[in-house]
């Protein structure tokens, strides 16, 4: 047997092969949806049937009943108005939740008449739209792949790899340029500094991916897990205050920079002297050569990045006169305050979109990739098409939201083993550990960070705020095990597209070899991160602004 045809058997076989083949057989994420809405409505008929039922204690704020006199002399006592006290008190109060059939009459009528409803009220569509209009035009303007082009130039030499890690980090808010460009820039890097292109392939993919859904910025996957958890949380607790894209804003930038370090070590300690001296000769000779712009595409790539800077720095004008100068309208209009319960933090979503399309048009004129509006109004469209399909998607996460919400499974279930975690009395930070280990293992057959989310809230989210745990904590937790994985699944989109460029640079490199580089990864980015999640947790550091650890 040849060495390649080795190869290809021992990447097909084992563990690794196992999980190829169990990953290779799991549909689609909108049959799943399809599944899971016909398991809500049999399990809630089912439920229903047995009397399924718990009862519990709520606490409530006390509410003063007042009357109002109409013309006519009738009285409606129905107006409520909060205590004139700073801070109500709570009365317990008991409750009784059942479960509700979806296939009774009233469950129905409810399937039938909502469903547009849902989705209409399904804010996390909005949230996509609006927030990819400015990174898709910047992305489409070549914007994003410019400026990682021009950071890794600049970068010494002794730097590129935690460069090129943080860099990865940075660029999962429009996630095609870190995988697209940073992974083939990283080989390209490292091979020009006389080191393993292999292993700059592996520190690119890492940055990008192993730690995806934390960054030092908003991206639009925060805007659309806090509407989730709004959803989720308007049904647990209506009283509480809804999150905003800050909840994880410190935790996010303190782990985007801590993990990048460990994956910079990681990867000058261990993966590239594993990989050994990089031999030219492993390069096929028919292997594509990497496009670096020169002559007049540098000349308009420079005067594309000092536009896109000109127009960023007027836009950033403009949101500061709106909101820094006293009586601004993007102020709070009764206190006054720019951060916490302000316009400027109910739009910062829609700030960061026109920051992002402001650079991408600067950079389009200078550079020449969007001449006239019919471009640009063309790059949006091209962006939105890319979307119809994750536009489905939360289509039938709407549905399974609201039903399961419908239903009261989700309230039951959290009751129940709330009651049970209770009296197990293990401790919350026990808890939120099993539970990151828990999305770690469900990544491996589900990348992606929304879907995963959507099955994993509506049950985990009201447990945790039973058991005192703040959501801004759940998400927290859910970070650090949401990344790690990533690096290792079969079920990676852009997997094939790395063996490819792993190909340029060995001929024979497959699956196998880009699993075998990116486990130690998984490994120490899991375990480093969890104690790191510790740590914070102990320290009740605030994940964000206003954003306490503890429920208070």
């Amino acid at each position: 047997m040849s060495a390649a045809a080795a190869e290809d058997q021992s990447a097909s076989s084992g563990f690794l092969g196992w999980i190829e083949r169990v990953g290779n057989k799991v549909p689609h994420p909108a049959i799943i949806f399809l599944g899971l809405i016909v398991g809500v409505i049999v399990l809630s008929a089912v439920l229903a049937w047995a009397d399924v039922s718990v009862t519990t204690e709520v606490a409530e704020p006390e509410s003063t009943t007042v009357s109002q006199e109409y013309e006519g002399g009738t009285t409606n006592p129905s107006l409520e108005h909060d205590p004139e006290v700073a801070v109500p008190d709570y009365e317990l109060k008991t409750e009784t939740i059942e479960a509700k059939s979806l296939l009774s009459g009233d469950g129905i009528r409810y399937i039938f008449t909502t469903a547009v409803q849902n989705f209409n009220d399904f804010g996390v569509v909005a949230v996509i739209l609006v927030a990819m209009i400015g990174v898709g035009v910047a992305e489409e303007a070549g914007l994003i792949a410019a400026l990682i082009r021009k950071m890794v130039q600049v970068a010494p030499a002794k730097a590129i790899t935690f460069i090129i890690v943080l860099l990865g980090g940075i660029s999962s808010v429009a996630s095609d340029a870190g995988y697209l460009v940073l992974i083939p820039l990283g080989a390209a890097a490292f091979a020009s500094l006389g080191r393993h292109p292999l292993a700059g392939i592996a520190a690119a993919y890492a940055g990008v991916s192993a730690a995806f859904f934390v960054n030092i910025l908003i991206t639009p996957a925060d805007g659309i897990i806090t509407e989730v958890t709004n959803e989720i949380m308007g049904g647990v607790a209506p009283q509480a205050d809804q999150l905003n894209v800050t909840h994880n804003f410190y935790f996010s930038i303190v782990s985007t920079i801590f993990v990048a370090f460990v994956m910079t070590i990681l990867t000058e300690r261990f993966v590239e002297p594993r990989l050994g001296t990089w031999d030219p000769a492993e390069r096929p000779a028919d292997a594509p050569v990497d496009h670096v712009p020169s002559g007049d595409e540098l000349a308009h790539e420079s005067r594309g990045l000092r536009l896109s800077l000109i127009y960023l720095l007027v836009a950033v004008a403009i949101i500061t006169a709106l909101t820094a100068i006293p009586g601004a309208p993007l102020r709070n209009p009764d206190t006054g305050e720019i951060f916490g319960n302000s316009p400027f933090m109910s739009s910062l979503l829609f700030i960061i979109s026109m920051l992002f399309l402001a650079a991408g048009l600067g950079y389009g004129k200078g550079a020449g990739s969007l001449t006239g509006s019919t471009n640009v109004i063309n790059a949006i469209v091209k962006t939105f098409n890319g979307l119809g399909g994750l536009i489905f998607l939360m289509l039938l996460i709407a549905q399974f939201i609201a039903f399961f919400n419908y239903s009261n499974i989700s309230a039951i279930a959290a009751t129940q083993l709330a009651d049970l975690l209770g009296r197990a009395d293990i401790g919350a930070l026990p808890l939120l550990v099993g539970f990151i280990l828990l999305v770690f293992v469900i990544d491996i057959i589900m990348p992606g960070v929304i879907p995963k989310w959507a099955i994993i809230a509506p049950i985990f989210i009201p447990l945790f705020y039973n058991l005192g745990i703040a959501p801004q904590t759940v998400i927290a937790a859910y970070r650090v095990g949401d990344g790690p994985a990533n690096v290792i699944t079969p079920l990676m989109v852009y997997l094939p597209f790395i063996i490819l460029v792993c190909q340029r640079y060995r001929a024979r490199a497959g699956m196998g070899t880009v699993v075998a580089m990116m486990i130690p990864y998984t490994v120490v980015v899991l375990v480093t991160w969890i104690l790191f999640f510790i740590a914070w947790y102990l320290l009740a550091i605030p994940l964000g602004p206003g954003s306490p650890v503890h429920l208070t």
